[in-house]
């Protein structure tokens, strides 16, 4: 076993290298998943936000409302 010993100092050097670099791979992946969330977040909020717009148009069609888009210009 004590003829292994040499070998252990560039071994350990190159499991500290690795482990150094799957540190900071982690932390970076892990500043894109929260970016990722709030981006998210953002969309589902918008979706809803459009969602309920269409909704409002859909009931205002339902209704008989005919929208600004058909309505006569006031000089006609």
């Amino acid at each position: 076993m004590t003829d292994r010993q040499p070998d252990a100092g560039p071994r350990l050097d190159e499991v500290e290298s690795r482990l150094t670099f799957q540190d900071d791979l982690i932390e970076s992946l892990n500043r894109v998943v929260a970016r990722q969330d709030i981006e998210l977040a953002d969309l589902a909020r918008r979706l809803r936000a459009l969602e309920s717009r269409l909704n409002d148009l859909a009931e205002t069609a339902s209704m008989g409302g005919s929208g600004a888009g058909h309505e006569v210009p006031p000089h006609y």
